[in-house]
């Protein structure tokens, strides 16, 4: 469900009531771990930290007069989603994502290629969220999406 709010606050503002509350905590987790050189934005009508062209002068590849993107976040329909394309792109992540879900939620984790879906907002594993936003740079996430998709 993508929004045409301007600002994250817009963003928040527009959601369910139950909605609120977790992705404010989601976000407020993803901006006390971020590394340096990404930036907040709104990006497809979701939350999103991307490398700004300021750093990444090429933007996206599909469209270069955006920002790099490496995580969103949103509400979804039936979900919280987190959008994290570090986890799409490394594999060693992934699996390191994987193996330590279970030991924060034990219900089974729900993901696609690097959408995470919380269908059960009580079970949100912000800690570990916290802790997946850190292990990638800004830097990192350039020099791995350049090895990717950059041709």
């Amino acid at each position: 469900m993508q929004s045409n709010a301007k600002t994250p606050k817009e963003y928040i503002s527009e959601l369910p009531e139950e909605r609120k509350q977790p992705i404010m905590r989601l976000r407020e987790t993803i901006l006390k771990n971020l590394p340096e050189g990404f930036k907040e934005v709104m990006s497809y009508g979701m939350i999103g930290y991307v490398v700004p062209h300021s750093l990444y002068p090429d933007g996206y590849h599909c469209n270069p007069v955006l920002p790099l993107p490496f995580i969103n976040i949103a509400s979804q329909k039936n979900f919280i989603a987190l959008y994290h394309m570090g986890i799409y792109s490394d594999k060693d992540l992934l699996n390191w994502f994987v193996t330590e879900y279970p030991k924060y939620v034990k219900t089974k984790l729900d993901m696609g290629k690097s959408c995470i879906r919380f269908k059960n907002i009580d079970h949100i594993p912000y800690k570990l969220i916290g802790e997946l936003v850190t292990k990638m740079t800004a830097k990192q996430w350039i020099n791995l999406y350049e090895q990717a998709w950059k041709k």
